[in-house]
């Protein structure tokens, strides 16, 4: 009998019906060979056979994380091991080789999505189309190495490192489209922009009073004019709207907890955020980390609930400004705010890779006392993952998912920035 098995390879698994019913057929003809305690292997691709849960479980692991490359004879769960006709599994369609690192990045971005819906079945989600349409094509006929998205993410890494500007990526954009007419690729910086976004690596741009008042943003998103000073929140042409509104600032805010969530998405990274509770100090009189210090100490002891589970996160911010436009005579003050994550080693954790931006306070004086109105969708964000936290899935825990916690324990700075930090 010929068993069907292209399911396995369905990416989209949160709005695919045919992989849904897929898995329900799977977990039926598993049903007779759990063991005495009701458990069976799991061949999610976290698991890999190596793991044991209940028929439950497994749909929601097998859900949730796709189903396990090269298990082509399901030889753990009621296929005969001598049966070879008709099980090999195919591909993916489009040339595009299953070892695209891209498929990973993309289930890391889509698994709450398949979290809410493993519970009711498949979804009508379909914001990833483009993603997933772009990862299926070949970049040129007779490229398999590269998919569309995958080349497109490198080149936007090689734009922000080598720091061209968005017209230069524009007009390479159209020197690779007119030497290779056939190529499939984005026309814009704008549109490889928006792809990217669905990728997670967006941010907000909330509005801001001309004189630091307050922000435009959840209560007063929908006022044209200050609820503190009353002053205009777009600019005037001679005491008039131009046809585009134009704000007078906007603050960039990067939300942290999806960010924090990816550092527990791969096993590499998982790990890494235990560190802390292992890498400690033996020697009293030496301090190496934040853990070898007594404030981390008197911290854990105030807070019992929060250090039970290790892989609860601990932040460091920093704040200072700086002049974009470098040595130029133009004065300017543009205040980042970073965060670090104290859960990594020390060789780590200072890692320009592992610093997250969180805001981008626009200029063109320091925001001085007034820094609390721009930190506050920081505060709040902080706040929700102090009180409430995030499920996040744990990729080096057979657990699966855990609620995750967060606090702010210091922040770093020198005595400029501390007076406007501290108000």
């Amino acid at each position: 009998m010929t068993i069907d098995k292209s399911w396995t390879t369905i990416r989209r698994r949160g709005s695919s019906t045919e992989f849904w019913n897929g898995l329900q057929h799977f977990l039926q003809m598993a049903k007779p060979f759990v063991n005495d305690r009701g458990f069976i292997k799991c061949p999610c691709r976290r698991c890999l056979n190596n793991a044991s849960h209940q028929l439950e479980d497994l749909e929601s692991h097998i859900f949730r994380n796709g189903f396990m490359f090269g298990y082509n004879q399901w030889i753990h769960h009621g296929e005969p091991a001598t049966a070879n006709a008709g099980t090999t599994v195919p591909g993916p369609s489009g040339g595009i080789p299953e070892t695209d690192e891209m498929f990973d990045v993309l289930d890391d971005i889509i698994s709450e999505d398949a979290d809410e819906d493993a519970v009711g079945g498949p979804s009508a989600n379909d914001q990833y189309d483009d993603l997933f349409a772009a990862l299926r094509s070949e970049l040129h006929p007779g490229v398999s190495s590269f998919s569309s998205l995958n080349f497109l993410v490198k080149l936007m890494h090689l734009k922000v490192l080598n720091k061209w500007t968005n017209k230069s990526f524009d007009e390479l954009l159209k020197l690779l489209k007119l030497a290779f007419p056939k190529i499939d690729l984005v026309e814009s910086h704008y549109e490889a922009k928006k792809l990217m976004t669905k990728m997670g690596l967006g941010y907000s741009s909330i509005h801001v009073c001309k004189n630091d008042c307050a922000l435009f943003w959840k209560e007063n998103s929908l006022k044209d004019t200050c609820p503190v000073c009353s002053e205009n929140r777009w600019k005037l042409h001679s005491g008039k709207r131009s046809g585009k509104n134009v704000p007078h600032k906007v603050l960039r805010y990067f939300p942290v907890g999806p960010r924090l969530k990816r550092l527990f998405a791969t096993s590499k990274t998982a790990k890494l955020m235990r560190w802390h509770s292992t890498g400690k100090s033996k020697d009293n009189d030496v301090m190496r980390h934040p853990v070898d210090g007594k404030s981390w100490q008197e911290f854990d002891k105030r807070h019992p609930q929060f250090a039970g589970d290790v892989r609860n996160v601990r932040l460091g911010l920093a704040a200072d400004g700086f002049n974009p436009f470098g040595n130029m005579s133009l004065s300017y003050s543009m205040w980042p705010v970073v965060l670090t994550t104290y859960n990594l080693p020390p060789w780590i954790c200072m890692k320009a890779e592992y610093l997250m931006l969180s805001l981008l306070i626009p200029g063109p004086q320091s925001p001085g006392k007034d820094m609390d109105v721009f930190l506050r969708p920081l505060i709040d964000e902080l706040k929700e993952l102090w009180v409430n936290g995030l499920d996040t899935r744990d990729a080096a825990s057979e657990n699966g998912v855990f609620r995750m916690r967060a606090a702010l324990l210091w922040t770093v700075n020198d005595f400029p920035a501390r007076s406007s930090l501290s108000g």
